[in-house]
């Protein structure tokens, strides 16, 4: 049993030790489903839930990031995802895609 326990031990702090399974990148080929010209006319306006969201809607994106300023951002590009960028007032300033 001691032995046992002896050979164990090793295997169990190697697998605590182990980084979880990458997820895989997304596809080179995503569809490009956001048009951030289509929403253009929303840069000026409040940065209100429904304005964000009607953004999300007129860009043709199925996500929507919006983001403060100085916030901190992730940098990997997605086709099917519309920026709102704000300034420190919470009116909308840029609209951009990725």
């Amino acid at each position: 049993m001691n032995l046992r326990l002896s050979l164990l031990s090793p295997l169990l702090l190697l697998a605590a030790c182990a980084s979880p399974p990458a997820t895989p990148p997304p596809a080179a080929d995503m569809p490009m489903t956001c048009s951030a010209d289509a929403a253009q006319r929303y840069v000026g306006l409040p940065a209100t839930a429904a304005n964000i969201e009607a953004v999300r809607k007129a860009s043709g994106a199925n996500l929507v990031r919006a983001l403060k300023p100085d916030q901190m951002v992730t940098l990997e590009y997605r086709g099917d995802r519309v920026n709102v960028l704000q300034d420190a007032n919470g009116t909308i300033e840029r609209v951009s895609c990725g």
